[in-house]
């Protein structure tokens, strides 16, 4: 890595593209030390909204690409046609070192497949994996895979644990990362026959493995890693974020309903803020797919610019603490596991 770190941005992904990671590109480099940003999209569309934003001459540039890739699309026949696709473009940018880290708001399934396609596994990774950070009672924990991968083998699950396991290491500070598996019941004989085989191999690694984790202790926060293949993964994710939306509007309506509740609304009013806070995915940046070549971020689809700006600062603290290279190191001699 340069002595300042450059982060590409597509800046056309996402609901809220071009205006959210604009803005926030213009905050980052304006209050983020050692850091410059490239912008990839539509020129136009791109210069426009930044005309609206003060921030210091040179550290943010514009790369063209006039093609975008929807949701509608399939992700891997998209990315091997469309070579004027930000997405694609932005990939390949990184792949032939025009930048540091990749950060991506848009299409979940293309900035895999570009991830996959251009930039590259990492040798030894068998499928590289989107890492989720959770809010729990006991601070942020990671969800992997959270929808990267259907149809795995234990050998991928072992691989993910691994790799949340630097991650939570490295980014999070967390010294000896507990490591779970999901499964139906805790006892070692529960689950399915991926469940049992990876639970027999993990038990094997040099990890910190604390065995079956019920869908109960994600929000308790009883590790810090929970492994699983990425269909589970997702159902989780998505449940999740419904669930937090739901009690969000129950909390609302409830305090709103008469004068009494809404005065005392005003009572618990900071406690609310704390608990809002703490759901608030906008507070946990993105999900980095571990087991590229270079860093890979996926930003939340409608996120807004204080998400994009979260994301940056995650970006930069995932190339400053060279996750890649621990990844690489750690997956060495795993191959045939």
């Amino acid at each position: 890595m340069s002595a300042v770190m450059k982060l590409i941005i597509d800046a056309m992904g996402g609901d809220n593209a071009p205006w959210a990671p604009v803005e926030a590109a213009a905050k980052a480099v304006s209050t983020i030390d050692g850091l410059d940003i490239i912008l990839v999209g539509k020129p136009d569309l791109i210069s426009e909204e930044l005309a609206k934003h003060s921030y210091p001459d040179g550290r943010i540039k514009i790369v063209e690409a006039n093609d975008v890739i929807s949701n509608h699309e399939e992700p891997a026949m998209a990315v091997r046609s469309r070579k004027d696709a930000s997405i694609v473009v932005a990939a390949r940018l990184l792949r032939d070192g025009g930048g540091d880290a990749l950060l991506a708001m848009g299409n979940t399934g293309a900035l895999l497949a570009a991830g996959l396609l251009i930039v590259g596994r990492i040798r030894g990774v068998l499928r590289p994996a989107i890492g989720t950070l959770l809010p729990t009672l006991q601070g942020p924990k990671m969800l992997i895979d959270a929808g990267a991968n259907t149809n795995c083998k234990p050998e991928n699950l072992v691989q993910f644990a691994v790799m949340g396991n630097i991650y939570m290491k490295r980014i999070m500070g967390i010294e000896n990362p507990r490591v779970g598996i999901l499964s139906n019941g805790e006892e070692e004989g529960k689950g399915d026959e991926l469940t049992k085989e990876t639970y027999q191999m993990l038990k094997e690694m040099k990890l910190n493995f604390i065995g079956n984790m019920e869908g109960r202790d994600i929000m308790e926060g009883n590790a810090e890693v929970f492994a699983c293949d990425g269909f589970v993964g997702n159902l989780i994710l998505k449940t999740i974020e419904g669930m937090g939306s739901a009690v969000g509007k129950l909390i609302k309506e409830m305090f709103t309903k008469n004068l009494r509740r809404k005065i005392g609304a005003l009572c618990v009013a900071d406690g609310l803020a704390e608990f809002r806070s703490m759901m608030d995915y906008r507070e946990y940046g993105g999900a980095p797919l571990l087991g590229t070549k270079k860093p890979v971020i996926k930003g939340h689809g409608s996120s807004d610019a204080k998400a994009v700006y979260s994301a940056i600062k995650q970006s930069k603290k995932f190339v400053e603490h060279h996750v890649v290279d621990e990844i690489v190191k750690n997956i060495q001699g795993m191959e045939e596991i």
